[in-house]
C-alpha cells in the first residue's frame, strides 16, 4: 500500500525504481526502447518522444511528466517529452490530482471546464512542461518522434503513425476503473508509481549509454 500523504517527487521516483519487478519480457521490452531512444539521440542530436493513449487523459499524461521529471533527475540535453490521443478529453482532474500529491506543481493558464491546460513544473527545476489533452500529432508535439502507445486501444486504433520515427506499445491498466469508488487515491498512485519506475530503468539505460 503506497502512502497516500504528499510525497517528494524524487523520493517517489527513486522508491518507484527500488521497488520495481519487471518479467524478463517487459525489462527486453524497456532495454530495446532505452536502445532505440540512445541511438536516435546519437545520430540526431535531439529526441522527441511522444506518448499516445486513445484519449490523452491518464496514462499517456502519466508518462509524460514522468519523461520530464527523468530527463531533468539524470540530466539529459535536447531530449523532449509529449503526449496526445486519438482523441481529444481533458487532462483528467485524478490524473491532475494524483501527480501534485507527489511534488508536482500545476499552474492553469488557460481554463476551460472540459479541456485546461496547465504548466507544469517541480520544485528542483525552472523548466515546465504544457500539459493538455490533445491529438498525438497536434502542433503542440514536436515532429519527428517516437511513438510510444500506453493502452491497447490506443495500439489498435494507430496501425500508422506517419511521423514516427519508431513505434513501441508499452501498455498500462486504466486506473479509470477506480473512478468513484473508495480506491481513487491508491490505484492512481499504483500506475504513477509502475510509470515512473518503468520510466526511471529507461532512461538510467540511456544515460549508462550515454557516459
Amino acid at each position: 500500500m503506497i502512502n497516500t500523504k504528499n510525497i517528494n517527487t524524487k523520493i517517489f521516483f527513486e522508491e518507484a525504481r527500488k521497488e520495481l519487478i519487471l518479467t524478463e519480457n517487459r525489462k527486453d521490452l524497456l532495454l530495446e526502447i532505452a536502445d532505440t531512444v540512445f541511438k536516435e539521440y546519437v545520430d540526431r542530436e535531439k529526441i522527441n518522444l511522444n506518448f499516445i493513449c486513445t484519449h490523452n487523459s491518464r496514462r499517456s499524461q502519466f508518462a509524460q511528466v514522468w519523461s520530464f521529471f527523468a530527463i531533468e533527475y539524470f540530466n539529459l540535453r535536447n531530449m523532449f517529452t509529449y503526449s496526445g490521443g486519438t482523441e481529444t478529453t481533458s487532462f483528467h482532474r485524478n490524473t491532475v490530482k494524483c501527480l501534485q500529491k507527489t511534488g508536482f506543481i500545476f499552474s492553469v493558464i488557460d481554463f476551460s471546464h472540459q479541456n485546461p491546460r496547465y504548466l507544469i513544473s517541480f520544485n528542483e527545476t525552472k523548466k515546465s512542461i504544457l500539459g493538455f489533452s490533445k491529438l498525438y500529432e497536434h502542433p503542440q508535439n514536436s515532429f519527428p518522434f517516437i511513438a510510444i502507445t500506453t493502452c491497447d486501444s490506443a495500439n489498435k486504433n494507430c496501425p500508422f503513425i506517419p511521423d514516427a520515427i519508431e513505434r513501441f506499445h508499452l501498455p498500462y491498466s486504466d486506473p479509470k476503473a477506480s473512478d468513484n469508488t473508495n480506491y481513487i487515491k491508491e490505484t492512481y498512485l499504483e500506475t504513477s508509481k509502475q510509470i515512473a519506475g518503468e520510466l526511471f530503468f529507461i532512461f538510467e539505460n540511456i544515460q549508462q549509454k550515454l557516459s
